[in-house]
C-alpha cells in the first residue's frame, strides 16, 4: 500500500486551503493505523503473549502524520525478555511496514524505561507525551499511561531543562533566525518544531498527578500552524519523501499553486506566520529562563532599578508607565529604543502590543521631515544598538520612521551565496559590525560617530528590491543611495554625517572587489584604492562595514582566511593613506587661485577640504602677511573649530595645542600641515565642556589673542598651563596603556610616530613638546579622539632626514613620559 495521501495533490490542498489541513493529517493517521494494527494482529500478537502494547507517539500520536513522516512505534514489553525471544516475530513485523512504504521509527521500552529521565536521549521522553494506544496488552498501556502522568510531574524541571536545551542547540545550527532564504519549516526558528515546543512546555507546566493536557493555542497561532502544516504537507507531495526544506525550486512550485500570488508575496506570508511561531517560542524560553534560574529573584531586582519615570523593568522586559503618552508624545518610542540599547533589556509583550497598536499614528507624525538624527544616534551609538534596532524592525516602528525599508522586509533575492532574506542580513550586519572581534573591534572604538555606521549598514542593501537592482553586481547602490537620501532628509541628519553616510553605502562593495579581483602585493591596486577611500577615518568605517556585511552572508563566510585578507587589505591602505601625508604634494602644476598657499600641502588637503574651506583658508594667508598669523574660531553642531595659518618656527604646534588646554578645552582632533613657503595650516576641532565660548561671546576674543601671542612669542604657553586643573583619572576598567609604534619604511622622508594613550586635558601640548624636546620635528600630524582614547600619527624628522634606532629609543621614553604626567 502507498504511503502518500490518498487525495487531490496536497500541494494544492495545503496552499490553497489550508483551513482542512488538520483533516488531512488526521487522515494519515487513520490510514496508517489500519495498516500498524492489521501488520500486528496478522504477524505479532497471534503469537506473542501477553505482555507487549504496541503505541502511536509524537506526531503519529497525536494524529498529525505527514505525508512522508516517520512512523514512530512505542513497542511497550512487560520485560526485556520479550523482545529477545520474540525477535523474528517482532522483525517480521516491521519488516512488513516498510514494505508498505512506511517510514518506522521504532523504540521498544519497558514501563520502568519509559518512567525513567533520559538526559541524553530526551527525544524518548517528550514523545510520550504524545503517546496513543494501538494493539496489543491495552491494561500494560493504561499502567503506562496512569504513572506517566505522575512521572512527569515529579520530574517536571528535569524534562523541560532538556527540552530547553534542544531547541536552543536546534535554534543555533540556524543562526536564531526564521529569516533563512530557503527555511527548513520544520526545524527553524518560527517552524513547525517551535510550535511543538510551545505546546510541549505547556504539557509540561500544566500537567498534575493524574493528567496532561495543554491549554488551546491562541488563533493566531493555530493559524500559523495551519499554513506551516500545509506547506510541509505540499513539499512532501511534491519531492515524493521526507522534504522540509524549502527550496527555491519548491517555491516556485507552491506560488504557482498558491492563487495566483507571486513568490516574494507568498514568502512573505510565510514569513509573517513563522514571525507569530518565533514570538511565542521566545516567550516560552524566556519564562522557563525566568522561573528556573535561582539567581532570578535578585537579578530582577537589580535590572529593576534600571526603571526611571517613562519606563519600568520587571521580569526583565521593559514597560511603557504611561501607554497613553505615545499618543501625544510619539518621540517617547524612541527614548523607549533608546533605553533598550542602552540597558539591553527587550521589550515586554505589552510594550511591543502598544506599538503595534499606534503605527498608523507613529507613520503620520514621523512623515513630516523633523530634528530626529540626535535621537537615534543616540540609539545607533549605544553598546546594544542591535537589539534596538531589531525590536524597531520586529515591531514595525522602522517602517514608520523610514517607510524606504518596507521594500526589503521579508525580501528573498535569488543568491545562492546569501542565507537570509535582506532585512535579516542588514540585522545581523549590524549585529556583527557592534561585536566584532579584536582588530576590527578596534576600528569600532576609533569611529568617530558609530551611530552613523550603524546607519549606513541600515540603508547599504535598501536598493535590492528596485527593478535595477537585478543589472549586474552593483545595480542596488543607486537605488540604496536614493532611498538613503530620503530617510536622512526625514530626520534632517547634518550635512557631513549624510556624505559619510552616502560615502559607504556607494563604496560598500569595493574592499570585497579589491579583495576578490586585485593583487593585494601590487602597489597600484593599493594605491587605487586609497584614492578611492581618501581619509584613515572613512577606511576604518569602510572596512568595518565590508567585514560586517561579509559576515553576514552566511555564518560561515568569513572564514580566517577572508578575515586576514580584508585586515591585511585595510593596514596596505592605511600605510598608503598615512605614507602619502609627506611623500604626495601638491605640485605646481596643479594649482589655480591661492597657489601659493596649496604648494607643497599634502594631496591629502585637497580631499579633506571642500572648496569654500578652501578659498577661506587662502584669504586667511592673505591676512597672516600683515603680522605673520591669521585664525579663525567658529562655532560647529556640537564642537568648535580654531584654524591657524601662520610661519612655521619649532614647537608651533605644541604652543598651540598648549594654548587650548589652558582655556580648558579638550581637543578633539587636529591636522597639520605645511607648504613650501614654511606656512603652516594646523586646524583643531576642540570640546568646551564648561560652555565657556558659548556664554561669555568676548572669550573667544580672549581665545584669538592669546593665541596670537603664543605663536609670535610674546607670551609664553607654560604660564597659560599652570593654574590648569588636574584631571580627574578615568575608572581602572577603562584605562588605556600608552601604545608607541615607530615605522621608519611608511614615508620616504619621515618617520612615521603612532601613538594610542589615554586622553587628557593637555595630551596633546605634552606629546607634542616631548617631540620637540627630544630633537624632533613635525612635518605632518593627524590627531583623533575617541571617547578616552588619543589616536596621534606624528610624522617626524630631525635636522631634516629620519629619525636612527637611537633617536627612536629617545624620543619613545619622553613620549611614554608625557602620557603619564605627574
Amino acid at each position: 500500500m502507498s504511503a502518500s495521501l490518498p487525495h487531490r495533490d496536497p500541494a494544492q490542498r495545503a496552499v490553497a486551503a489550508p483551513s482542512d489541513v488538520l483533516i488531512s493529517l488526521a487522515e494519515r493517521a487513520n490510514q496508517v493505523d489500519r495498516m500498524v494494527v492489521e501488520a500486528a494482529d496478522s504477524l505479532l500478537f497471534p503469537t506473542v503473549p501477553d505482555g507487549l502494547a504496541l503505541a502511536a507517539v509524537g506526531g503519529y500520536g497525536r494524529r498529525q502524520l505527514f505525508p512522508f513522516s516517520d512512523v514512530d512505534l512505542l513497542l511497550l514489553c512487560q520485560n526485556e525478555a520479550i523482545p529477545r525471544d520474540r525477535k523474528p516475530e517482532i522483525s517480521a513485523f516491521l519488516q512488513r511496514l516498510w514494505d508498505s512504504g512506511l517510514r518506522v521509527s521504532q523504540s521498544v521500552r519497558t514501563p520502568e524505561e519509559c518512567l525513567a529521565v533520559h538526559d541524553q536521549n530526551a527525544e524518548l521522553n517528550i514523545s510520550l507525551l504524545d503517546q496513543r494506544f494501538l494493539a496489543g496488552d491495552r491494561p500494560l498501556f493504561a499502567s503506562l499511561s496512569k504513572k506517566f502522568p505522575r512521572f512527569v510531574q515529579a520530574n517536571r524541571d528535569a524534562l523541560m531543562r532538556n527540552l530547553v536545551r534542544l531547541t536552543r542547540e536546534r535554534h543555533t545550527k540556524y543562526a536564531g533566525t526564521y529569516y533563512h532564504l530557503e527555511p527548513n519549516v520544520k526545524d527553524t526558528p518560527g517552524g513547525l518544531r517551535d510550535f511543538q515546543f510551545i505546546r510541549w512546555m505547556e504539557q509540561l507546566r500544566d500537567a498534575d498527578a493524574n493528567r496532561i493536557t495543554a491549554p488551546d493555542a491562541p488563533e493566531e497561532l493555530r493559524q500559523a500552524f495551519r499554513f506551516l502544516a500545509g506547506l510541509r504537507c505540499a513539499l512532501h507531495s511534491q519531492a515524493g519523501r521526507d522534504q522540509n526544506r524549502l527550496t527555491f525550486d519548491a517555491q516556485d512550485g507552491l506560488a504557482e499553486n498558491g492563487q495566483g500570488k507571486e513568490v516574494a508575496a507568498w514568502m512573505r506570508e510565510y514569513y509573517r506566520h513563522a514571525r507569530i511561531v518565533d514570538r511565542a517560542a521566545l516567550r516560552s524560553l524566556e519564562l522557563w529562563d525566568a522561573q528556573s534560574s535561582a539567581l532570578f529573584a535578585q537579578f530582577v531586582g537589580w535590572r529593576s532599578r534600571l526603571s526611571n519615570v517613562d519606563f519600568s523593568v520587571h521580569r526583565e522586559r521593559v514597560h511603557v508607565r504611561a501607554p497613553h503618552l505615545l499618543d501625544s508624545d510619539p518621540e517617547l518610542v524612541l527614548r523607549l529604543f533608546e533605553f533598550v540599547a542602552h540597558h539591553g533589556i527587550p521589550l515586554s509583550n505589552e510594550a511591543v502590543n502598544q506599538l503595534e497598536a499606534r503605527l498608523s499614528r507613529l507613520r503620520e507624525y514621523f512623515e513630516e521631515p523633523r530634528h530626529l538624527w540626535p535621537a537615534l544616534n543616540q540609539i545607533f551609538s549605544q553598546q546594544h544598538a542591535p537589539l534596538a534596532v531589531r525590536s524597531m524592525h520586529e515591531t514595525g516602528v522602522l517602517f514608520a520612521l523610514f517607510p524606504g525599508l518596507e521594500q526589503i522586509e521579508c525580501l528573498v533575492v535569488r543568491d545562492f551565496y546569501h542565507r537570509y532574506t535582506v532585512d535579516e542580513h542588514t540585522l545581523v550586519a549590524i549585529q556583527n559590525a557592534c561585536s566584532a572581534p579584536e582588530g576590527y573591534g578596534e576600528l569600532l572604538r576609533e569611529l568617530p560617530q558609530k551611530g552613523v555606521l550603524v546607519f549606513a549598514l541600515l540603508f547599504h542593501d535598501s536598493g535590492k528590491a528596485s527593478t535595477e537592482a537585478s543589472s549586474g553586481y552593483t545595480g542596488h547602490v543607486e537605488a540604496s543611495l536614493v532611498a538613503a537620501s530620503e530617510a536622512m532628509r526625514r530626520i534632517r541628519m547634518p550635512a557631513p554625517e549624510r556624505d559619510t553616510v552616502s560615502f559607504l553605502i556607494r563604496n560598500h562593495m569595493e574592499l570585497s572587489v579589491a579583495m576578490r579581483s586585485r593583487d593585494l602585493a601590487d602597489p597600484k591596486a593599493i594605491q587605487d584604492v586609497a584614492h578611492i577611500v581618501g581619509t584613515e577615518g572613512l577606511l576604518k568605517a569602510l572596512t568595518l562595514l565590508t567585514y560586517a556585511d561579509i559576515s553576514a552572508v552566511n555564518p560561515n563566510v568569513m572564514t580566517p582566511w577572508r578575515s586576514s585578507q580584508l585586515w591585511r587589505l585595510y593596514l596596505a591602505v592605511y600605510r598608503e593613506l598615512t605614507r602619502e601625508l609627506s611623500e604626495q604634494r601638491i605640485a605646481e602644476s596643479a594649482l589655480g587661485p591661492g597657489g601659493e598657499l596649496l604648494e607643497g600641502l599634502p594631496v591629502r588637503y585637497l580631499r579633506t577640504h571642500s572648496e569654500e574651506e578652501i578659498a577661506a583658508h587662502v584669504e586667511l594667508s592673505s591676512k597672516s602677511e600683515t603680522k605673520g598669523v591669521a585664525m579663525d574660531i567658529r562655532s560647529l553642531d556640537m564642537a568648535w573649530q580654531l584654524t591657524v595659518i601662520a610661519a612655521d618656527t619649532p614647537g608651533l604646534f605644541a604652543r598651540i595645542a598648549g594654548t587650548l588646554a589652558g582655556f580648558g578645552m579638550n581637543i578633539l582632533r587636529a591636522e597639520a600641515f605645511s607648504n613650501r613657503r614654511g606656512q603652516i595650516v594646523d586646524t583643531f576641532v576642540f570640546a568646551d565642556p564648561t560652555r565657556t565660548l558659548e556664554l561669555n561671546p568676548s572669550e573667544v576674543d580672549r581665545l584669538r589673542t592669546t593665541a596670537e601671542r603664543v605663536i609670535l612669542g610674546k607670551l609664553d604657553v607654560r604660564e597659560l598651563l599652570k593654574n590648569r586643573p588636574k584631571p580627574k583619572p578615568p575608572s581602572r576598567r577603562v584605562r588605556v596603556p600608552a601604545a608607541i609604534r615607530f615605522d621608519g619604511e611608511a614615508s620616504a622622508a619621515a618617520t612615521l610616530v603612532e601613538l594610542v594613550a589615554e586622553d587628557r586635558p593637555g595630551l596633546l601640548y605634552d606629546l607634542a613638546s616631548a617631540i620637540s624636546s627630544s630633537g624632533g620635528n613635525i612635518e605632518v600630524v593627524l590627531i583623533d579622539t575617541q571617547a578616552n582614547r588619543a589616536i596621534d600619527v606624528f610624522y617626524v624628522t630631525v635636522k631634516g632626514r629620519k629619525l636612527t634606532v637611537d633617536e627612536q629609543s629617545t624620543m619613545g621614553e619622553d613620549l611614554r613620559k608625557a602620557c603619564t604626567p605627574a
